[in-house]
């Protein structure tokens, strides 16, 4: 199926909805400080200044911006054109940001996308991932509208391959719509932590994801749901109890984010988290 025009030549109606979308997300993620700083004390508990970190599915760049309040350099990876856009005009002359337009997949190559106009954090690679949405819609309400009806041709690039060009990083946040477990299967290295986001409509991918972390390394595991920025366990816990409790979620939980960092790994001083600087 060939790809849909990403430029002017696309109708006037797609263009309005995802202008209006990418508007609807810049509020969201950009204009909440609780939220800003409630993410930048979950994040201080993997990263520290100085350290390289991997945004993959990076959006509208709002982790991108807590990594950077942190004093990381980022690499952040997006393929959709609009989110390139925005990523270039927020962090592009930042000198500690590297945007790659692109997608992260198993393999090199050209990914179809199945884009939806209205909210672009939920186009996907994942024909698996757009079906059970689908397929829920009537008894999840928070997918109740979606649709996906553009396409985008974008070029794939492995993790493996990441890590050659920009160097290993100590926390990849992974976070591509039901197409996790194809990422992560482009890594043959453990990294020191990792995020990956889950959904209820589509528990297997992150089941497939706590699987390929097992062979990866020893790790242990924690949760966020939605977008509390808090993790839901106080202890660290192992593959088989971060699995019994996803798929004990109710369907409404509907989505957050898997924590995997590498057992015995030296947890920072909690007190970084207290001492980040509110903003404004």
């Amino acid at each position: 199926m060939p790809a849909a025009p990403e430029g002017p030549s696309r109708p006037i109606g797609e263009r309005w909805r995802s202008a209006v979308g990418s508007a609807r997300s810049l509020v969201t993620y950009y204009g909440n400080p609780i939220r800003q700083r409630r993410m930048d004390r979950l994040y201080s508990s993997f990263v520290r200044e100085h350290a390289l970190v991997f945004d993959i599915g990076a959006h509208v760049g709002d982790r991108v911006g807590s990594f950077r309040r942190l004093g990381c350099r980022v690499v952040a990876v997006e393929p959709q054109p609009r989110l390139i856009r925005i990523l270039r005009r927020f962090y592009g002359r930042d000198p500690d940001v590297v945007i790659e337009p692109m997608a992260v997949a198993a393999a090199p190559g050209n990914l179809e996308f199945f884009v939806n106009f209205d909210n672009a954090s939920l186009t996907t690679a994942s024909s698996g991932f757009v079906a059970a949405a689908s397929a829920s819609a009537s008894a999840a309400p928070g997918w109740r509208g979606e649709r996906w009806p553009g396409r985008l041709i974008a070029p794939a690039i492995t993790l493996d391959q990441l890590i050659e060009r920009h160097g290993e990083p100590i926390f990849a946040k992974i976070d591509v719509e039901g197409f996790e477990a194809e990422a992560l299967a482009g890594l043959s290295r453990p990294l020191q932590a990792l995020s990956f986001e889950f959904t209820t409509i589509l528990r297997r991918v992150a089941i497939d994801c706590i699987t390929r972390c097992r062979a990866l390394g020893a790790y242990r595991y924690n949760a966020a749901l939605g977008e509390t920025q808090r993790l839901a366990f106080t202890q660290w816990v192992d593959a088989e109890t971060i699995e019994r409790w996803l798929e004990a979620l109710p369907d409404s939980a509907n989505s957050g984010d898997i924590y995997a960092r590498l057992q015995g790994r030296t947890e920072l001083h909690s007190r970084r988290a207290a001492s980040v600087a509110p903003l404004g």
